[in-house]
Parts: structure tokens; C-alpha cells; sequence
């Protein structure tokens, strides 16, 4: 996995115009003008929006006649959800400590918990 490619992933998801952005595109294909529609700002500051997200691989352009539908690209959000992954796993064996810790806590201060 590329770090340039996770970072440039990361820097485009951190903010919440873009997220909204690929929300959208996984509906299906849009135009920048069938994505401003949402928003409270221009069609060049969702265009500015939209070269951010194409620099980071999430999202393509295409012609069609005169349309230039943008369409949602999926592979570098799986390389990100693979790196966060192993994070995920991480978690999950720190909460199952957690768990018999607290269990084995409850069984000392009270006895007969557990017995039935």
C-alpha cells in the first residue's frame, strides 16, 4: 500500500463537503451541477472539491456527449479500510481483556456472582 496514496485518501475524506460529495456519487454517476445542488456554495468551489478527490483516486470523470458525469471510485477506500483494519482488530482484543478483567472483578467483590 502506497503512503501517498493513503494520505492523499485520509486528506480528502477529512472534510465533510467531500464525504458528502461521495455520498452522493454512490448513488450513481453525477455532474459537478447535479452535486452543487445540495450545497450552499459555487459550482467552482464543488469543482475544487471534486480535483481533490479525483487527485486522490476516489473519484473519476468521464464524457458522455456533453455530459461529464463524475463517478465514484471504490479501491482506495478499500486501502484504507484494509489499513484501518488492523486497528479494528487491535481494539477488539483490548476490549476482550477488558472484559474478563471486569468479570474477574465482579466474581472477587461478589462471590456468588456467576453461579446462577
Amino acid at each position: 500500500m502506497q503512503t501517498d496514496q493513503l494520505d492523499a485518501t485520509f486528506a480528502a475524506l477529512a472534510d465533510p463537503t467531500r464525504r458528502a460529495i461521495l455520498a452522493r456519487l454512490a448513488e450513481g454517476e453525477a455532474t459537478v451541477m447535479e452535486l452543487t445542488e445540495p450545497f450552499d456554495l459555487s459550482q467552482p468551489a464543488i469543482s475544487k472539491h471534486i480535483k481533490v478527490l479525483e487527485k486522490a483516486g476516489l473519484v473519476s470523470r468521464s464524457r458522455d456527449a456533453q455530459r461529464r458525469p463524475c463517478k465514484l471510485e471504490a479501491r482506495p477506500l478499500g486501502e484504507a479500510i484494509d489499513f484501518l483494519e488492523q486497528y479494528r482488530r487491535f481494539l477488539e482484543v483490548r476490549y476482550a481483556k477488558l472484559d474478563a478483567l471486569l468479570e474477574t472483578l465482579k466474581t472477587v467483590n461478589d462471590p456468588t456472582a456467576g453461579t446462577g
